[in-house]
């Protein structure tokens, strides 16, 4: 069996510092978050708590004190269910991960509703101790670690080698953070809703050259919640709903940064999973409307539109330059203001990439929606883009 799944309800808290320091006597607890963000996707979906059949869960947090998370909000919730109840985890990718899980679980004909949702603190962490964390989580602790080799260090590696490749210039990579700024301004859901100049962005102080302060990501908290549902019951609702119309992944076998000699800026994994998913939704990159990128750094979302056919190779800095990626743009890319803007609570970001393709192929985006979009894309990865989940769907009602 493979049924068709959709989208019906979404909600999620704006991105932003919500955690309290440990040791406080209140404290915002993340299991009333996350329940608030599941109350208010259900009930916008208008599904009732009954047809609910799976959940799957972002793995939380290493700072999080409540182990067993999952099972722990599914006594919260009162939630029982034959599906599944569980939690994924895959870096940046376990958002997309979550959402993947529960698309299978609908497809495979094993629920009829089924919840993608998490819940990320974290930005009342200690500096050391989170650098630590994603130093051991993102390189070889025996190679890399001990020389402080950092995420934002290799996609600086990225743009230096674009620029010598393609001659893109710094300005041209820049122009991404102040378009996804302007993005932000329009959704109540973003961390940074002030829009910036680009000789704003190019004053910042140096994080990783090239790269200032406003091209990285800062650090976030979040939650959200993603409602899918077959297509039976989704057309029961009566209500407009976003249908997965498309789905690839590809793991190159490497990880991170691997000792092998590759193009470092080609992205392969995004290239192929994104010819997957066109594939399977007999679409071409042409076709879509409106795309969420996985997006940590300004050249990652030039070099992964680049790797997905959205803009030609060696000119998604240019293009983004000159508006093409903006709103009211040929294809506008992360509308929702992306990692930089939107907001980065990393083991669910993805589920807000979700959020705003539901959001844009159901015309409830407001103020920056995408007039006659039919066709979003989702896409995440896992570190470096060395794999890559990538997802297509339509408008439907």
């Amino acid at each position: 069996m493979n049924r068709a799944v959709t989208i019906v309800g979404a909600a999620g808290i704006p991105c932003g510092r919500v955690q309290t320091a440990p040791g406080l006597d209140r404290q915002v607890l993340e299991h009333e978050v996350l329940a608030g963000c599941v109350l208010d996707a259900v009930a916008q979906a208008g599904v009732d708590k009954a047809s609910i059949d799976a959940m799957v869960f972002c793995h939380p947090r290493p700072y999080t004190q409540q182990l067993y998370f999952g099972t722990f909000m599914a006594n919260y919730l009162r939630l029982p269910s034959n599906g599944v109840v569980m939690e994924v985890v895959g870096n940046g990718m376990t958002g997309g991960l979550a959402f993947d899980q529960a698309a299978q679980m609908i497809a495979s004909g094993r629920a009829e509703v089924a919840l993608a949702l998490g819940v990320n603190f974290e930005t009342a962490i200690g500096s050391a101790e989170h650098m630590n964390r994603s130093m051991r989580a993102t390189g070889d602790v025996a190679f890399h670690t001990p020389f402080g080799f950092t995420p934002i260090s290799w996609y600086a590696m990225d743009a230096m080698r674009y620029m010598h490749e393609t001659g893109a210039t710094r300005a041209e990579i820049a122009s991404v953070a102040v378009k996804n700024r302007r993005h932000a301004a329009l959704n109540p859901l973003a961390q940074y809703r002030d829009p910036v100049t680009l000789d704003e962005v190019l004053a910042q102080r140096p994080i990783v050259e090239p790269f200032g302060l406003f091209e990285v990501p800062p650090r976030s908290d979040g939650a959200a919640c993603i409602v899918l549902a077959s297509e039976d019951a989704a057309r029961a609702l009566g209500r407009p709903h976003a249908r997965v119309i498309g789905r690839g992944f590809h793991h190159e076998g490497a990880h991170q940064i691997s000792e092998v000699p590759s193009d470092m800026i080609a992205f392969n994994a995004a290239v192929r999973a994104g010819a997957q998913a066109y594939q399977a939704a007999g679409l071409q990159p042409a076709d879509v409307d409106v795309a969420e990128l996985y997006a940590p750094c300004t050249i990652v979302e030039v070099l992964v539109s680049e790797a997905l056919g959205l803009t030609p190779r060696g000119r998604g800095a240019a293009q983004a330059a000159a508006g093409e990626t903006s709103l009211g743009g040929r294809l506008p890319i992360c509308t929702s203001g992306g990692l930089l803007a939107r907001g980065h609570p990393p083991f669910i970001t993805p589920l807000y990439s979700y959020i705003e393709v539901f959001e844009q192929l159901t015309r409830r985006a407001g103020e920056r929606q995408v007039a006659d979009a039919h066709i979003a894309m989702a896409a995440c990865e896992l570190g470096n883009y060395n794999a890559a989940l990538v997802h297509l769907l339509e408008a439907a009602a």
